[in-house]
C-alpha cells in the first residue's frame, strides 16, 4: 500500500535496521521511492538484509555502535546531505538491578542514547543549512512503564526522549523536525523467541502465552496484543515525511494505549 507522503528520492539512514522495526521501516521507505542506507552490527547481517530487500535503491553499512572507530567510519560513509535519520539501534539486556554490571549500564547508554547523539551532532547542522530534515529517535514504553528487571535499558530509553525534546529546540524557525517514537510491546524477533520458548516450557500455545502476558505483565494495554513491526514502521514513515511538518519536539506513542497518559 502506497503512503504518498512525498518521500520519493529522500535520502534515509536507519541505524539498527537489519531486523525488526528498523528493517520494516527500510522496506516501507523503499516502497515510497526513497534511497535508503541500512545498518547492522555485522557485514553478514547487513548483506542478508540487503538480499531480502532486493532493491537497487538500498545500500548498507556495518558498524557496531559500541566501537567508536566503527562509528567514525560509518559517519564518513553517510552522505552529508542525508535528509532523514532514524535512530533505531538499541540493545536490551534483561537483568535485575543486582545482576547487571556498570558495563551493562554504560553499554545501554552508549548504544541507545549516544548513537543518536553522535549522528545528530554531525548531520543536524547540514539539515539546518539546507532548511529541511527529519531526525527520529525510537524510545520504548519502558521509559515510562519501568520494569524492575530492566532498569538500565529503561533509563537509557527515557534519556532518549529527553535528548530528542531538547535537540528539537535547536531547529526553531526551520523546516527541520526532531521527534521521538515510543513503541509499546512489539512482535519483533526477540518477542517471537520469548513467546515460542515460554509456550514450549509451559506447554501452552503461543496465543495463550500472549494472552497471559497482557493479563499479567502489560494489563494496561488497550489492544491487549503485541504491536506488529509494520504498525510502528508506519508511524515512523509518517513523521519522517513532509506532511508531518507541524510536529516537532514530540513523543509519539505507538503503544496500544498501555502508557495511559492523556498527553
Amino acid at each position: 500500500m502506497s503512503f504518498s507522503g512525498d518521500l520519493k528520492d529522500k535520502k534515509v539512514f536507519i541505524s539498527g535496521s537489519t531486523k525488526g522495526i528498523g528493517f520494516e521501516t527500510a522496506k516501507l521507505f523503499l516502497e515510497e521511492g526513497s534511497t535508503v542506507i541500512i545498518n547492522g552490527r555485522t557485514k553478514k547481517g547487513v548483506e542478508r538484509a540487503l538480499n531480502k530487500l532486493n532493491n537497487k535503491n538500498v545500500s548498507g553499512i556495518s558498524a557496531d555502535f559500541l566501537d567508536n572507530a566503527q562509528i567514525d567510519e560509518l559517519i564518513k560513509k553517510i552522505p552529508d546531505d542525508i535528509d532523514i535519520i532514524v535512530n533505531n539501534v538499541g540493545i536490551f539486556r534483561g537483568k535485575d538491578f543486582y545482576s547487571e554490571t556498570i558495563k551493562d549500564w554504560q553499554d545501554h547508554f552508549e548504544v541507545n542514547l549516544m548513537s543518536g547523539v553522535k549522528l545528530s551532532k554531525h548531520f543536524l547542522p547540514n539539515m539546518l543549512k539546507k532548511n529541511w530534515g527529519r531526525i527520529l529517535f525510537i524510545s520504548s514504553e519502558c521509559s515510562s512503564l519501568v520494569p524492575g528487571d530492566l532498569l538500565s535499558y529503561s533509563v537509557s530509553k527515557a534519556s532518549v526522549s529527553v535528548f530528542s525534546s531538547g535537540l528539537a529546540k535547536l531547529t526553531k524557525g526551520s523546516n527541520v523536525t526532531v521527534n521521538t517514537i515510543v513503541p509499546g510491546s512489539t512482535l519483533s524477533e526477540g518477542s517471537k523467541v520469548f513467546l515460542e520458548q515460554t509456550a514450549k516450557r509451559e506447554n501452552k500455545t503461543i496465543d495463550q502465552v500472549e494472552k497471559q502476558f497482557f493479563e499479567d505483565v502489560r494489563d494496561s494495554s488497550l489492544i491487549s496484543r503485541f504491536l506488529s513491526v509494520t504498525e510502528v514502521a508506519n508511524t515512523i514513515l509518517y513523521f519522517s515525511s513532509p506532511i508531518a511538518s507541524g510536529t516537532n519536539g514530540a513523543s509519539i506513542r505507538v503503544d496500544g494505549g498501555s502508557m495511559g497518559s492523556i498527553i
